[in-house]
């Protein structure tokens, strides 16, 4: 796909989903920032990895409101512009119900939600009205399958996955007169470098199992869905969420 003369915002580049976001983005001719929250050394050894030059590094705490308006400011003026936001940054905590106290409970909800959707919710909001000044853009998210099966062990992730999907359709709806297209990859598990551990272990049969694939899924393939999503020539898919699990659970 080409991206030539395209400016593109990826949050959580620095690894995983994201490096592989910024990888395929950067290939087809993007100028890409790689957002990291605290690990420079993985932002700077993605931003390494990039095809190309005129790549930069940007860093902020999405969970802070302040923050994300800076962090859109910030990677426009180091772009030259904002063509593509890609929202992918998000945390996932284990927090059983009957195993935290009240305290506990209630931290894990704020640490998740404010990371996985107010952030965006903020992010998407000063891309929107600087790509609808300049006559359009793209805004993709990253959710989950856990936003449509649930996350038994994980309530807050799972919930703030259906919140994004839900508030990526209503800024779909909202920014289509305007020419800002948004969509949705929704992934299941996904063999990133955080992942090695429970793929290597006892489970990662079970976990390969869960898809009649009998694998999960490369960073790449993830990566060339956000693109698409972003690529032209696809406005009238705007709203959509795109499953990506392998048929690892299917909805109708």
């Amino acid at each position: 796909m080409d991206f030539h003369d395209r400016k593109v915002l990826v949050t959580g580049g620095s690894r995983g989903i994201g490096r592989a976001i910024a990888q395929e983005f950067a290939a087809g001719g993007a100028r890409v920032a790689v957002h990291y929250r605290a690990d420079l050394a993985a932002a700077e050894a993605t931003l390494a990895a990039l095809a190309h030059d005129g790549h930069v590094v940007v860093q902020a705490d999405v969970s802070d409101a302040e923050a994300c308006g800076e962090l859109i400011d910030g990677a426009a003026e180091a772009l030259g512009g904002l063509d593509v936001l890609v929202n992918n940054a998000g945390i996932f905590e284990l927090h059983k119900v009957l195993e935290l106290d009240y305290a506990e409970w209630q931290q894990a909800w704020q640490r998740t939600i404010h990371t996985n959707l107010i952030g965006p919710a903020n992010l998407m909001y000063c891309a929107a009205r600087r790509m609808a000044e300049q006559g359009g853009g793209r805004i993709i998210n990253v959710s989950s399958r856990g936003a449509f099966r649930g996350e038994p062990n994980a309530p807050a992730y799972g919930a703030s996955k259906a919140g994004l999907n839900s508030l990526s359709q209503s800024f779909a709806q909202a920014l289509a007169p305007h020419g800002v297209f948004v969509g949705v990859v929704a992934p299941g598990f996904v063999a990133t470098d955080m992942a090695e551990r429970l793929l290597a272990g006892p489970g990662g049969d079970e976990i390969r199992a869960q898809s009649p694939l009998n694998r999960v899924a490369q960073p790449a393939e993830i990566a060339r869905a956000v693109a698409f999503l972003a690529s032209d020539g696809i406005g009238y898919l705007t709203g959509c969420v795109i499953d990506a699990n392998g048929a690892s659970y299917l909805r109708t």
